[in-house]
């Protein structure tokens, strides 16, 4: 434990900050698994639920959570998938 006062606050600051992102974080995964889900079921508000998905992934990108190029990546990943399934 630090005994510098701003040390110390740098430690509280940091704990808040990692909880904030990983609670972040585990709604984007969610969010990114029921997208697929909709996407491999065919359900008919599969796209509608994507562009929800892709929302959130710009929020999180926006907020430095995922990097802008891994947030494009995702997004185009979904949208193929989703386009896959629509010619089938």
């Amino acid at each position: 434990m630090p005994n510098i006062k701003s040390a110390i606050k740098r430690v509280k600051v940091t704990k808040a900050k990692t909880l904030k992102n990983s609670i972040k974080k585990s709604v984007l995964k969610t969010t990114i698994k029921k997208c697929k889900e909709a996407i491999a079921t065919n359900d008919a508000s599969a796209a509608t639920v994507l562009k929800s998905t892709i929302e959130t992934i710009d929020k999180s990108a926006a907020k430095n959570i995922l990097h802008k190029n891994t947030a494009a990546r995702r997004k185009s990943k979904l949208a193929k998938a989703l386009n896959a399934a629509n010619k089938k």
